[in-house]
């Protein structure tokens, strides 16, 4: 049997611990380093002195990221592959064994690395993981303010829409500073609530104000005001990231998918979500970053969503080799194994990006005139909910990839434009089958 050839004899790999790096060179004796950032730079001029070109590892956690971002700066190039695709260790599985592995795999280039966004996209992707969970902190704490009311039987945030909006502030915040009087809380509320829903508030404003839930309450406020700063804080840090990335002069070592622009067209807003962070002119710098091109022309992406899918996939589509790659990434595309005759499917792990898709597609299948709509709706009755939204998603997934990657415009045509071409296609099939039995079909002109 002819043996694999060994393709780079300078490839090390590195098995990442929270305390210790075990590095190996083509699968030699590994060697152990710790992860403060004394023992980093030494790990970095080791590997300059070795001469040191390519460094395989596995996405441990949150611990590869700073070691990846080191050796990034150092220029090597880096592969970060997924632990599932080498996990067949010969032998005992000890970390020693596995950065000999690992490095061995990757000196006769057998690893595929995955995708790992460029340093300005990573940052902003920090700022949006973070304030994504600065507003699941701040809804739990809207939960704890209706858990202290219905202690105290106060059905207020029953009657209006939003405890938090507008009337909802005021009334909670008048309850806290004494008031007890449901005509003096009613007046605090907007003109359509006290025209069209007196009676109902005043009545769920009549309870038991004891202290503990009263106290309760205020933490609940409070918390909730307390995140809702922090959230203004990140979107602060994005603007400025923002208008940095979509400067015209891009930043000194900024990422090679950053397109600086001159003033563009920009088609009007889609309304701004609830959660929408508030950034001066979030459309344009988006548009600026993605070259010019706006994918909130794609039915079901809003503003926000974009920016949301930018901060996991960037703007450089070529990262993908093909649409089809990116949505096997995004795990919105079907797969199969085989072994021999025997065939089976893959459960495919949708990652962030693939669940934003998803969370658009759920959103567009309640629309009535767009063809989209239409496309999950027909599907849904043949294949059942789940499988429509996976395929709605998918196609999203396309659209968006063909707009950044070659800059094609969508066009809505419509539900009746879609549908007539499901029918016209329909037509088209029932032809064919019946030429192939030896039927005639003959149109009903009733209809």
């Amino acid at each position: 049997m002819k043996a694999l050839p060994v393709l780079d004899p300078k490839a090390a790999a590195i098995d990442v611990g929270s305390e210790k790096l075990h590095v190996s060179i083509a699968g030699d004796t590994p060697k152990v380093f710790g992860t403060f950032t004394g023992e980093l730079e030494r790990l970095r001029e080791w590997f300059d002195a070795e001469g040191i070109r390519s460094v395989a590892m596995e996405a441990t956690g949150v611990y590869w990221l700073y070691i990846y971002e080191v050796l990034e700066a150092a220029g090597l190039e880096l592969v970060v592959v997924n632990g599932r695709h080498v996990q067949n260790v010969p032998g005992r599985k000890t970390d020693m064994a596995d950065c000999q592995w690992l490095a061995t795999l990757h000196a006769h280039g057998l690893l595929r690395g995955g995708f790992v966004p460029s340093a300005h996209i990573r940052q902003l992707q920090d700022y949006q993981r973070l304030r994504a969970d600065h507003l699941v902190g701040a809804a739990s704490q809207v939960q704890k303010m209706q858990q202290a009311l219905e202690r105290m039987n106060i059905k207020f945030h029953d009657v209006i829409s939003d405890l938090v909006g507008v009337s909802g502030l005021k009334v909670i915040r008048a309850i806290l500073k004494g008031e007890r009087r449901p005509g003096e809380l009613l007046r605090l509320c907007d003109e359509q609530i006290q025209k069209k829903k007196s009676d109902r508030v005043k009545e769920s404003l009549r309870g038991s104000w004891k202290k503990e839930h009263l106290f309760a309450l205020r933490q609940g406020l409070e918390l909730w005001e307390t995140y809702q700063q922090k959230i203004t804080d990140c979107d602060r840090e994005m603007e400025a990231l923002l208008g940095e990335m979509a400067s015209p002069q891009p930043p000194e070592g900024g990422s090679g998918n950053v397109v600086a622009i001159g003033p563009v067209a920009l088609a009007p807003a889609k309304p701004a979500g609830k959660n929408a962070p508030v950034i001066d002119r979030m459309q344009e710098l988006v548009v600026r970053l993605c070259g010019g091109r706006d994918a909130t022309q794609i039915p079901g992406l809003s503003m926000y969503l974009v920016l949301q899918l930018i901060s996991e996939v960037g703007t450089d589509m070529t990262k993908w080799k093909t649409e089809k790659h990116f949505t096997s990434w995004l795990g919105l595309a079907g797969g199969r194994k085989q072994s021999g005759k025997r065939k089976g499917r893959v459960k495919a792990h949708r990652n962030r990006a693939g669940r934003l898709f998803s969370a658009a597609a759920r959103a567009l299948a309640q629309s009535v005139d767009k063809a989209l709509g239409g496309f999950y709706r027909r599907l849904r009755g043949r294949l059942g909910g789940l499988a429509a939204n996976v395929a709605l998603a998918r196609k999203l997934a396309l659209l968006f990839y063909r707009l950044l990657r070659y800059g094609m415009e969508y066009v809505e045509k419509g539900l009746k434009s879609y549908e007539a071409k499901v029918l016209e296609t329909e037509t088209r099939l029932l032809r064919k089958l019946a030429r192939k039995q030896g039927f005639q079909l003959i149109p009903n002109k009733a209809h």
